[in-house]
């Protein structure tokens, strides 16, 4: 059987999860699954498990943007390949991007066969044993693009619609498409199944060869580095609409196990393991509701049913199920209250203003052991750090010290500082300047190592100079002295 490439989509935003779904912690990142040994997962840590389950990890990368990069690696680790996107837009340009970093960058067979799959799909582990059977339905049927169908199990308005026309050998395994139909209304989603009409799991099959010539065609680079300089000027659409949809020569490969797209309160709350998340309590007469609470003060609901109740530092949302999507027009675009990190997590406490036109932004930061922040500087704010338990690693402009519990640290505008845990480490920062921006962020060095290092050229620059000028000193020192002398000489 041949080998796939594995690209996992993983760069949405997810805004009919929120609040606790933001631009830099999207539904995928979301630790609300438990598996088999009843630890909490989250939706790109489990189909991550089973690829690697299925042999396929080995073959997978990973499309994301800039603002979700930390959050991977704190959750998956460094071992699969990032591509990262320079700007988060559709999934066409993303898709693009990928395929020429396979061919110009990793330098990938023409032949090799590419699946694009999202990562918050929820499926069984024999999915991904059906997935491996692309390469031969492509070569069988001479079709172009591959896409999987699922069986619908009731008539949704969430899900676009993919409507056979015709079977094809029944050795092939898959069937022609007649059209694709984009998140109808109840009573068409209700025709359409009648019809023997699939839901559209948003997989894609193809050769690279296939990619790679549509971007000749479109007079697109093929390039990874020229796509990188010009992403911007790619269409900002989906790859359904941008290239399958256009696309004759189609397949759609039916899957009849188990398919959720876990993108709305309504879907995900029928996977959660638990009714409450955090504290809360639900009276007895609460019929299909859940609370997941992720603040410190407690939620109690009574007598109510078929309702979600989600808190976070970002906001509270309490909603019918069947009504939750709606939130996704409702929500307002403001900045994260809770961030994942590659180090550890922080959470906003409390954003003030004065009327001068200064502001005051305190957070709480987690740093688990043995994890770093980046040696970094910032233009706009100074920061006070109160370290309230654990013990770490401090550098400020190349000098280290230690710290623990009760120490107040004081970062001045434009000071290279960071720090390491040494065991888990809290933190009160509280930020104040004129701009309180988390871009105000100007890295030197990521990794410990690194930090120590350029820390200690530092102070080997510094060294040197201060050397320079007293030796100089000394030096002119030296030479007054002597005229002096020569003065006396001559009296």
């Amino acid at each position: 059987m041949k080998k796939l490439k594995i690209l996992l989509l993983s760069g949405g935003i997810g805004k009919r999860l929120w609040p606790l779904s933001n631009s830099v912690r999207s539904k995928q990142f979301l630790k609300l699954l438990k598996n088999e040994q009843g630890e909490y997962e989250s939706m790109i840590q489990r189909v991550c498990r089973q690829l690697a389950d299925a042999g396929l990890l080995s073959s997978a990368y990973i499309i994301t943007c800039e603002s979700q990069m930390d959050i991977i690696k704190n959750q998956i680790g460094s071992h699969i390949p990032v591509i990262c996107e320079p700007s988060q837009r559709g999934t066409f340009p993303s898709i693009v991007l990928a395929c020429a970093y396979l061919h110009s960058h990793q330098h990938s067979s023409i032949n090799e066969t590419i699946c694009v799959l999202p990562v918050d799909s929820y499926v069984e582990p024999r999915f991904y044993e059906q997935l491996l059977t692309i390469p031969d339905i492509l070569q069988k049927s001479q079709a172009e693009l591959a896409l999987f169908g699922a069986l619908p199990q009731f008539p949704s308005e969430q899900f676009g619609y993919i409507v056979p026309k015709q079977a094809l050998k029944e050795e092939v395994g898959c069937l022609l498409i007649d059209e694709f139909i984009e998140k109808p209304n109840s009573d068409k989603a209700q025709m359409l199944i009648e019809k023997n009409a699939y839901w559209n799991c948003g997989i894609f099959g193809f050769s690279l060869n296939f990619m790679i010539e549509y971007l000749k065609e479109k007079k697109f680079s093929t390039s990874y580095s020229q796509l990188l300089k010009t992403y911007d000027r790619l269409p900002d659409i989906s790859f359904d609409y941008q290239v399958v949809e256009k696309n004759s020569k189609s397949i759609v490969i039916p899957y009849s196990g188990q398919w959720k797209d876990l993108g709305s309160w309504e879907a995900l709350s029928g996977q959660l393991a638990n009714s409450i998340f955090g504290k809360g309590s639900l009276s007895e007469d609460c019929q299909n509701t859940q609370i997941v609470n992720e603040m410190s003060i407690p939620i109690h609901a009574i007598s109510v049913s078929d309702t979600i109740i989600a808190a976070s530092p970002d906001g509270i949302l309490v909603a019918n199920k069947h009504k939750s999507n709606a939130i996704k027009e409702q929500a307002e675009k403001a900045r994260p209250m809770y961030e994942e990190k590659r180090w550890g997590v922080y959470k906003v406490l409390d954003f003030t203003s004065t009327n001068e036109g200064m502001h005051s932004l305190s957070k709480l930061i987690k740093i688990n052991p043995g994890k770093n922040i980046s040696y970094q500087t910032h233009q706009f704010r100074q920061e006070t750090w109160t370290v309230i338990s654990g013990e770490g690693k401090f550098i400020l402009d190349g000098r280290l010290s230690y710290i623990k519990a009760g120490d107040v640290l004081q970062i001045p505008f434009g000071a290279k500082h960071a720090v390491k845990a040494i065991t888990s480490l809290e933190i009160i920062e509280v930020q104040w300047g004129e701009k309180l921006l988390e871009e105000d962020i100007i890295r030197i060095a990521d990794s410990w190592d690194d930090t120590v290092n350029h820390s200690i050229k530092g102070r080997n620059r510094s060294f040197l100079s201060s050397s320079v000028q007293w030796a100089s000193m000394i030096w002119k020192m030296g030479l007054k002295s002597m005229k002096t002398r020569l003065g006396m000489k001559k009296n």
